[in-house]
């Protein structure tokens, strides 16, 4: 029974490296792709000789770029605070997702209106997680 009661008190560190290792990896595949689409945005706009066909297509380009940064920027926080992340972040990332979602599906008004409702309560929850009662990396 001693045995069993000292190797679940290891469980926890074990699932924290394979957590950290994970994290790290998925690190690197996002640095990698976030490298491939500033390529894009930067083959589109500098190196392309015609005319931007869609603005929407490249905002679209532009907003999944800021995703691929906050996401890796989410990663470098959790390791510099201690393997935790916190909650602006995420906060962050869906506002960002939503503003995205917005500008590539645009059709129905009422769907646009209850997303934009959504990012205010996005927002509201941001104002709440940087109040300093809440806030503990500061």
């Amino acid at each position: 029974m001693k045995f069993i009661m000292m190797q679940t008190r290891k469980l926890p560190e074990l699932l924290q490296i394979v957590l950290n290792i994970s994290l790290f990896l998925m690190a690197i595949v996002l640095s990698v792709l976030l490298m491939k689409e500033t390529w894009s945005i930067f083959s589109s706009v500098i190196l392309s000789s015609e005319e931007i066909d869609s603005y929407f297509a490249f905002t679209d380009e532009l907003l999944v770029f800021f995703l691929y940064f906050e996401f890796i920027a989410l990663i470098v926080k959790y390791f510099k605070s201690n393997f935790h992340f916190p909650l602006r972040y995420f906060i962050y990332i869906g506002i960002t997702a939503i503003v995205r979602l917005i500008i590539v599906d645009h059709d129905e008004a009422l769907s646009t209106f209850w997303w934009s409702m959504a990012i205010l309560v996005l927002i509201a929850s941001l104002f709440l997680a940087n109040t300093r009662v809440v806030r503990k990396d500061h």
